[in-house]
């Protein structure tokens, strides 16, 4: 069956309707999922399977049956473990229904039916009793509902909920215990990525400082936690304050709580200086003595560093204090972690809040419109001054003391920019009431409120009314649009410059000028592992997930490329970077398709996983702005990657042959823009100019 879903198109602007397979959500959720990875997560596995082990051990040494809850079962994989160490059943529940579907599947497949019963619902949803889904509780709770944060994704209601209805009092579980870590840092770096820095601009009349607005620099931020590989950062772009802290446990075979709670740590400071950023991350404990256990510590707090699991379904979190706060080496302070039943948060404090009675129960809320406008990349990319001297430097070849300047991206300082290098008179598009608002306070705090005119509504929109009668003769725009996924989606620009065509003036210059589509083929150091079959898993067959996932790839995304901030992914070349398409932004957006067709030499031995893809922005013909690669030296491997923007990956099907090992090999590429719907599909092949193949 077919149904029509309304979709926002990213890149022209339009909301369109689209005819669609009714289980078109579910292969995507399928497609994008992070299954894979957790089923190649080896460290991850064996400690469940030893930690299962382990509790039916105790369970059966107490002469009780083995009874075994497996809440959020996915594959099926964990009962299945628990029925191979001596489990006499397993209630295996999964909320979504493919997911579940599949693992009935790899149960059967596996000769497990007669053990394991599959129960599609939400565990809140299960009942027991001779007619309900379960005939008594269980005195094993097997659990992976765990997030980079551990809570996020509802652990605390679900265990709640399974320790009142659904289990035996003092059960056993595995995780039997976690346990969270932070560690107080300063870093300019990170602090970027959260707060709104001066930004300083060399004019004809001298330095001029952009200040953000006084509800800016008090906000106490966005609540969600900035989740990344933190193995990434460079010990250099942060200095320790604190030493590693245990903040708070959960013990899962008890009773659990989901209500508000905050836990104190008192620490005296490693060194003076300013305390900015919280970064954490936990541990999960399998058995009760502590014996097994599984660790997202990053490397400079891991007990072997050299036996580093690579994952990306559980990363490290970084939390940032609501204000930063000047801090003296040896003078004792708290450091406190708050939660509610889904986020973490900290704050710092001279004393515990057990003490002086000061507890926040609840999470901070942006009220500067910044951090709703804004993820933290945007920050990091907005605070870059050596990216604003680029903007700067082309600016000052393009403006005459006469321009009438319109800018055009989300939440943007063009417009000051603009202004402070002499433009008669600026405009701002601004698409959404949160970057109008956001604006407006940048504006009134740097006393520009009535020198930059802010226009509200949708660029293409623009009329010469809003633009008081002028021309414009300077178009600018970074480009940046809130809604673009793909590096090509802010091509949004080239969409709004034709809409305005007639408000244009006669030679009016359009900044960028052109952008270009670059790709390079590369072999990842990880993230393979996201993409690539399993096959087997700790002895137990799941090619039934595999297919499963080829299927959902195949029904759209195994042609598309998707997201990706590859900072966080080391990778290296095999190619040279190549240009792959231009497009001209001088000229309106082309009526019919532009493509492109080519291939691109391995020059290097590795695996082939895939292309990746970026934009660079020709804002004047000696100017150039790039989101991917930043570093193309001819004998440097290792790939720099633009830390702001997240760069488009398109994952080979078979990575599995190397090249050029006795011969060169190719992979042919076609690429196409769509200019009526503003999509560029792609097609990859890795080909073999050998004759004996792989």
């Amino acid at each position: 069956m077919k149904v029509f879903c309304g979709r926002a198109n990213p890149t022209t602007g339009s909301v369109e309707w689209l005819e669609e397979d009714e289980h078109y959500d579910y292969h995507q959720e399928i497609a994008r999922s992070s299954y894979a990875d957790m089923l190649h997560d080896k460290d991850r596995n064996i400690k469940y399977y030893q930690g299962i082990r382990a509790a039916v051990s105790r369970v059966k040494d107490r002469g009780q049956k083995a009874l075994v809850l497996d809440i959020g079962t996915g594959t099926g994989l964990l009962s299945m473990m628990a029925v191979t160490a001596g489990a006499d059943f397993c209630y295996a529940i999964e909320v979504f229904k493919p997911m579940a579907d599949a693992a009935v599947k790899i149960v059967e497949k596996n000769g497990f039916t007669d053990k394991i019963k599959i129960i599609n619902k939400h565990s809140t949803e299960v009942t027991i009793g001779p007619d309900g889904d379960m005939p008594c509780r269980a005195n094993i709770l097997i659990t992976e509902l765990f997030d980079t944060e551990l809570i996020g994704e509802g652990a605390l209601p679900s265990y709640e909920h399974a320790h009142r209805h659904l289990v035996q009092e003092n059960c056993e579980a595995v995780p039997h215990r976690a346990t969270v870590y932070a560690q107080l840092v300063e870093s300019r770096r990170m602090w970027s990525w959260n707060k709104l820095f001066p930004v300083r601009v060399q004019t004809s009349c001298g330095e001029q400082v952009i200040v953000p607005p006084l509800e800016l620099e008090r906000c106490p931020g966005a609540p969600s936690v900035y989740d990344i590989q933190l193995n990434q950062v460079s010990p250099t772009d942060f200095t320790a304050l604190s030493d590693v802290m245990p903040m708070f446990s959960v013990d899962f075979s008890k009773q659990v709580s989901s209500s508000a709670a905050c836990h104190s740590r008192q620490f005296e400071p490693l060194a003076s200086g300013r305390a900015q950023v919280v970064l954490s991350w936990w541990d999960i404990e399998m058995d009760p003595e502590g014996k097994i256990k599984c660790t997202m510590a990053p490397f400079w707090a891991h007990s072997d560093p050299e036996d580093l699991q690579w994952r990306d379904h559980w990363m490290q979190c970084v939390y940032f204090l609501p204000q930063e706060e000047p801090i003296v080496q040896g003078s004792s302070l708290c450091l406190v972690a708050h939660h509610d039943d889904y986020c973490v948060w900290y704050s710092l404090q001279k004393t515990s809040p057990e003490k002086n009675g000061r507890v926040y129960p609840s999470r901070p809320v942006c009220d500067c419109q910044a951090h709703l406008l804004w993820n933290r990349p945007r920050f990091g990319e907005i605070n870059d001054q050596d990216r604003t001297d680029q903007y700067v430097q082309a600016l000052r070849t393009v403006l005459k003391p006469a321009s009438v300047c319109l800018c055009v991206s989300d939440g943007s300082l063009l417009s000051l920019l603009a202004h402070h290098l002499g433009a008669e008179q600026v405009f701002t598009v601004e698409n959404s009431a949160a970057s109008h608002r956001l604006m407006r306070k940048i504006f009134k705090a740097n006393h520009l409120e009535d020198k930059i005119n802010i226009i509200e509504k949708r660029p293409e929109l623009v009329t010469s009314a809003d633009l008081k009668g002028k021309k414009v003769s300077l178009l600018l725009g970074e480009p940046f649009f809130t809604t673009s996924l793909l590096p090509w989606h802010n091509l949004y620009f080239w969409y709004v410059r034709t809409a305005v065509d007639q408000q244009l003036g006669p030679g009016a210059v359009v900044m960028p000028q052109a952008a270009s589509l670059h790709a390079v083929v590369v072999e990842f150091r990880d993230l393979w592992r996201i993409r690539s079959p399993c096959g087997d898993c700790e002895g137990f067959d799941v090619h039934i997930m595999d297919d499963m996932i080829k299927r959902a790839l195949d029904f759209r995304e195994s042609k598309e490329a998707e997201p990706h901030p590859l900072w966080e992914y080391p990778c290296r070349r095999l190619s040279e970077p190549q240009q792959i398409m231009t497009f001209d932004f001088r000229h309106p957006v082309p009526l019919h398709p532009v493509r492109a067709e080519g291939s691109i030499e391995l020059r290097r031995p590795g695996r082939s996983h895939g292309a990746v893809l970026w934009m660079e922005y020709h804002l004047t013909p000696d100017s150039t702005i790039s989101t991917g690669l930043l570093e193309s030296a001819e004998d440097k491997e290792d790939c720099c990657w633009n830390p702001h923007c997240k760069q488009a990956v398109y994952f080979f099907t078979s990575p599995d042959c190397r090249a050029p090992r006795g011969g060169p090999r190719t992979v042919s590429y076609t690429v196409e823009f769509h200019p009526r719907t503003g999509d560029v599909t792609m097609d990859f092949t890795l080909s073999d100019t050998r004759k004996d193949g792989c």
